[in-house]
């Protein structure tokens, strides 16, 4: 059993939903990035105060690290030991994104009333603008870790079933 995972792909794929079930069978604390980020007040954090925070999660033995964050992703995978990667296409994203606009989410602290231009044009250039990065850096650690590639949300659930046996 792994007890440093990380949960990594496109805002709207699925990570947190995936992080909090993989939490659920687990045991392990689960922690977003977008929590770590953003204020209640639609602001962000101090990029110090964010890495300060990070440093402290990834100090611990166990834990779930949910979110991308192309610029601490590295050293999330050093520390890791197992990595969730949803792959899922830009138009189930969209979807995704869209269908979580005006409900209450544990990863976010506030509700999102809309999806704003510029995280739809984020989400339609992932693949073209974050996806070669992080594919480098998967190969680049992938000795001495786990990865696992889901092209699909029902693929990370069949993941689950099958791991965890519900």
């Amino acid at each position: 059993m792994f007890r440093r995972a990380i949960v990594i792909g496109c805002p709207g794929g699925g990570k947190s939903t995936f992080a909090r079930k993989l939490r659920d069978r687990t045991g392990l604390p689960l922690h977003h990035l977008d929590l770590l980020w953003h204020k209640p007040d639609r602001t962000t954090v101090d990029p110090a105060a964010f890495d300060q925070a990070l440093d402290q999660i990834l100090a611990q033995d166990r834990w779930i690290i949910d979110g991308s964050y192309s610029r601490t992703l590295e050293r999330r995978l050093q520390a890791c030991d197992v990595v969730f990667f949803l792959d899922i296409p830009v138009e189930t994203c969209l979807a995704g994104a869209m269908s979580r606009v005006g409900t209450q989410r544990p990863d976010l602290p506030w509700i999102e009333e809309a999806l704003d231009p510029g995280s739809r044009q984020w989400i339609e250039d992932f693949p073209r603008d974050k996806l070669p990065t992080l594919y480098a850096l998967l190969e680049k650690y992938r000795d001495g870790r786990t990865v696992y590639r889901f092209p699909s949300r029902a693929a990370a659930d069949r993941y689950l079933l099958r791991a965890f046996g519900y």
